[in-house]
């Protein structure tokens, strides 16, 4: 019971301990230097902070600087630009401090930081007695603004001044409790808007306190500029007599926090930092000689991730404190390492440059190891044989103690040794003609032979009762000795295990069992069955491992393996094993092609050998960083217009961009600070791309020519470990252009719908007017058709009048011809009768009786008035004029110069009467009817050859 207590009293006094990790006594961090021309500032920084991001801000004499884990960025106030003080708060704010100055920075609507001034708030008279404002605190729901002369209290939008005593120096928050330093007055508290005055602190006056933290209860450590760090309990300030206060005491402070509740880091004038315990106990110092750009630490801060950040008098310093590595490089006189040991209170490591020891229970130090004398060439193995140090090294075989060479076993090059089964006392030895035969004596380890019949050279190869097993480039020799071990009986070469799984991988020895492994399945040999056998409960260990180039089991069971991406390894606990890679993922870059060395001492010491030095691992240190890592998306830029993200923005926004910003580009980070070279990122465009891009190192991507629609830009991270994050994503729309815009579309609809409309309506207008037109032309063809049949009937009727006219013209000119012929016979008869009349004249009508007489009388007047009174020749004179009017008339038009007795002759004519019928008419002979025809020819002008009666006919 009283043992279960006790256990239970350890658990919860030193779990948390060992939750929270530890510092390290062996090596030292990684260091990340960035010096003002990679985050293009000025060369102080004295405050850092942490926004909940993860982004990483900076108070840089020429501004506020900002890192994302991928780009630098720099934001200037608009009176002044060298910052002394800034604090996040968790909106977001960025509360900065400038001399004579002090306000905030504030994300925009498009997420850039943009500055609005607080001191504006103050009048002329409060603002001309500000000066440097040198610290920022958030305190409750306050914010304090520091100078030498005030401290101004930020709430409500509303400024609260509080003056010094007599002169402020700097202000500190620890554990909850606000510190103010009055130069001349001592240490005070605020507190409800009030300073309380520290007993005892007065002791302090006149002295520049950089630093005050809360060690223990009612207890303060409190650090100065010259005269060393105090302790305030009691009442009392008393020097702090511990290494820490020598080292202060010697090089001077410039702050201290604390760090993990149980360590203390302390920035120094001239010598870095150093980190000590509780009991000031120094466990760490990290100066220029490790690693440091600059022994001048302005400022000190803590990220999320337990890493140290250091703003120093030249550049920014990233201390990844919370790692459980540390590094023994350059500065401890290591080069490339290939191999270490243990033996007789010494660490030895074989490297590039020869052996070199350190002793085990003493602090490292820089320049603390020390090269055997004798060793310098390449060492590629240090190995323990029958309690001797063997290296086997580029001078041959060399045997080792106490730090000095003893002996050269043989001057060959070797590169490594192993015991032989089934003959004890007896060593092989890989060397670069083939294989040795090493044999323990009485005076020590001596060569005994060469193996002959084989000179192919590796440092891969194992040992079973049976076979040596050797991997050279792509193949794996099974190789027999004869019993007396002085030659090779068989030989045998493989390029497989598996034909399902071809290749060669690796070859390894775990738990005393020869195993062959090719793309994380691993093989066992038969020998009875002379074939390679699959071992699924291993190959199953690896099964969501990346495949794997070497695996090392170490002396305590573990199994470390490397491949192309990192390094890991499978803790052994009982019969079970814990994958372990996110810790070792920062080895990456630096782990020894093909010569993986792993050197297990203790669970709380690993040693691994790196192309500069050795890593130290300690398994039993927790490591809280998180795993996974945070992918963010940290700009998105289209033309005219770039959205910042991740400033303290909370609203996820679904952005909308018309379609002449189609082209997009986005950049990403992750705050993943320790592993900043090794992340590589994948993303996709969802509405344009299928897949996840591959990964890589690029934190920057561009699209084109981009579509209509909605969008989803998708972005995740991984590490070196294999480890992705979660997604990050922003949402944004591109607008069609004008002429596809849905409103363009519900315009062409109602076009094309007015087209239809207007269509269908000129149509049936159409059908109508050609139903009118076809009635019109049915009307028109009607009427054309009534019209012609009525031209047909009106020509039918002409050409009846024509014929009834000609007829009757035939008929007149019958009848005129009748008349002709009648007055013709009437002249004659008149002619006759004029003739009758005459001889009627001549008779003697002396001898006729009265009534004969009388009788003879009436007869010769009865034919005397007839003869008078018959006027046919003028009725037909009349007649023809009256009929051949229109030719008369034509004619007199045609040829004015006719005369009335032509006229007639051309009636005559015209009539088609006779010479002798017209001469009998005109009462001429019948020459002058022919001579009156020539006269009329010459009147009308007609030539000979034209005929005088058809010309008349064509006037007519």
């Amino acid at each position: 019971m009283k043992t279960t207590k006790l256990l239970l009293i350890y658990i919860l006094i030193y779990l948390p301990i060992t939750i929270n990790g530890q510092i390290k006594k062996i090596g030292t961090p990684l260091i990340k230097n960035y010096n003002r021309i990679e985050y293009k500032g000025g060369t102080q920084n004295w405050d850092i902070d942490q926004d909940k991001n993860g982004n990483m801000y900076f108070a840089n004499n020429t501004g506020l600087i900002q890192f994302d884990g991928s780009t630098w960025k720099k934001y200037k106030a608009k009176k002044t630009d060298e910052m002394k003080c800034l604090k996040v708060d968790p909106t977001g704010k960025v509360y900065v401090g400038y001399y004579n100055e002090f306000g905030y920075f504030k994300a925009n609507s498009k997420g850039k930081l943009e500055y609005f001034s607080l001191s504006s708030l103050l009048n002329k008279k409060e603002h001309s007695k500000m000066d440097v404002v040198w610290k920022i605190h958030l305190y409750k729901d306050e914010v304090i603004f520091q100078s030498f002369h005030s401290i101004y209290i930020y709430k409500n939008n509303k400024l609260k001044i509080i003056n010094a005593p007599k002169k402020f120096q700097f202000s500190f928050i620890s554990n909850g409790r606000l510190y103010i330093q009055d130069i001349f007055s001592g240490i005070m508290e605020y507190h409800d808007g009030k300073l309380t005055y520290l007993k005892g602190t007065n002791a302090l006056n006149n002295t520049e306190v950089w630093g005050v933290i809360e060690i223990q209860k009612n207890k303060i450590l409190i650090s100065t500029l010259d005269r060393g760090i105090f302790t305030l309990s009691n009442n009392q300030v008393i020097p702090w007599n511990t290494q820490a206060n020598t080292f202060i005491k010697k090089n001077g402070s410039l702050g201290c926090i604390l760090y993990k509740n149980k360590y203390i880091v302390i920035n120094s004038v001239l010598d870095g930092i150093i980190v000590c315990d509780l009991n000031g106990n120094i466990i760490q110092h990290i100066n220029r000689s490790k690693g440091l750009q600059n022994n001048t630490a302005l400022s000190l801060f803590i990220d999320n991730s337990n890493n140290l950040w250091l703003g120093l008098d030249n550049g920014i310093t990233y201390v990844n404190e919370n790692s459980l590595l540390t590094y023994l490089d350059f500065n401890y006189n290591l080069g490339t390492v290939y191999s270490s040991v243990i033996h007789k209170g010494n660490l030895y490591v074989a490297t590039n440059q020869g052996v070199f020891y350190h002793p085990w229970n003493t602090d490292f130090k820089a320049d603390s190891f020390k090269l055997v004398e004798g060793t310098t060439t390449i060492a590629w193995n240090i190995q323990i044989m029958n309690g001797e140090l063997i290296c086997a090294s580029n001078k041959g075989a060399l045997v080792i103690l106490d730090g000095k060479l003893i002996k050269n076993l043989d001057p060959t090059g070797y590169l490594k040794f192993e015991p032989i089964p089934k003959h004890p006392g007896f060593y092989i030895g890989a060397n670069y003609n083939g294989f040795s035969i090493f044999e323990k004596t009485n005076t020590g380890i001596k060569l005994r032979n060469k193996v002959k019949g084989f000179n192919k050279s590796s440092i891969v190869f194992e040992i079973d009762n049976n076979y040596i097993w050797l991997k050279k480039d792509e193949f794996i020799y099974k190789i027999s000795l004869e019993n007396n071990l002085r030659k090779t009986q068989i030989i045998k070469t493989y390029t497989q295990f598996s034909e399902s799984n071809p290749g060669i991988g690796s070859l390894q020895k775990i738990n005393n069992k020869i195993y062959f492994q090719t793309n994380n399945i691993f093989y066992t040999y038969s020998k009875i069955q002379n074939t390679f056998i699959e071992d699924q409960a291993i190959t199953n260990l690896f099964k969501s491992i990346p495949k794997i180039n070497q695996l090392i089991e170490d002396s305590n069971g573990n199994l470390w393996y490397n491949n192309n991406n990192s390094m890991g390894v499978l803790m052994k606990a009982g019969n079970k094993y814990r994958h372990i890679s996110s810790p070792l993922s920062n080895l990456t870059e630096n782990l020894v092609t093909n010569y993986m060395s792993i050197n297990t001492i203790d669970s709380k010491n690993t040693f691994i050998g790196l192309t500069d030095g050795l890593a130290h691992y300690d398994s039993t240190i927790e490591n809280i960083t998180p795993l996974k890592p945070k992918a963010l998306i940290r700009s998105f830029s289209f033309p005219g217009d770039t959205i910042h993200l991740g400033n303290g923005q909370n609203k996820e926004e679904e952005y909308e961009l018309p379609y002449s910003s189609n082209q997009v580009k986005f950049t990403f980070s992750s705050p993943s600070y320790e592993n900043l070279e090794n992340l590589e990122f994948s993303y996709q465009l969802e509405g344009f791309e299928e897949n996840w891009s591959v990964w890589s190192n690029s934190t920057v991507k561009e699209y084109t020519n981009l579509k209509e629609g909605n969008y989803k830009m998708k972005v995740r991270v991984k590490n070196n470990s294999g480890i992705e994050s979660d997604e990050a994503s922003i949402a944004f729309r591109v607008y069609p252009p004008w002429y596809r815009h849905s409103l363009a579309y519900l315009l062409y609809l109602l076009m094309a719908a007015g087209c239809v409309h207007y269509i269908r309506f000129r149509i049936r207008m159409k059908i109508r007017k050609n139903k009118h037109f076809e009635t019109l032309e049915q009307r028109r063809l009607y009427l054309e058709k009534e019209t012609k049949i009525k031209q047909e009937q009106y020509e039918l009727e002409k050409e009846i009048e024509k014929l009834e006219n000609e007829k009757l013209q035939i008929k007149i000119l019958s009848k005129d011809k009748e008349l002709v012929n009648n007055t013709l016979q009437v002249v004659k008869k008149n002619k006759i009768l004029n003739g009758i009349i005459q001889k009627l004249k001549d008779i003697n009508t002396g001898s006729f009786d009265e009534t004969t007489k009388a009788q003879f009388a009436k007869l010769n007047r009865s034919i005397t008035k007839e003869v008078n009174t018959d006027k046919s020749w003028k009725d037909l004179e009349k007649h023809l004029k009256n009929v051949h009017f229109d030719f008369l008339k034509k004619l007199k038009e045609k040829h004015p110069t006719i005369s009335s007795r032509e006229m007639d002759l051309a009636t005559y004519l015209l009539m088609n009467m006779s010479t002798k019928e017209i001469a009998e008419f005109m009462n001429i002979s019948t020459g002058g009817v022919e001579l009156a025809r020539y006269r009329l020819r010459k009147k009308l002008e007609l030539n000979q050859k034209e005929n005088l009666i058809g010309y008349l006919m064509s006037i007519k």
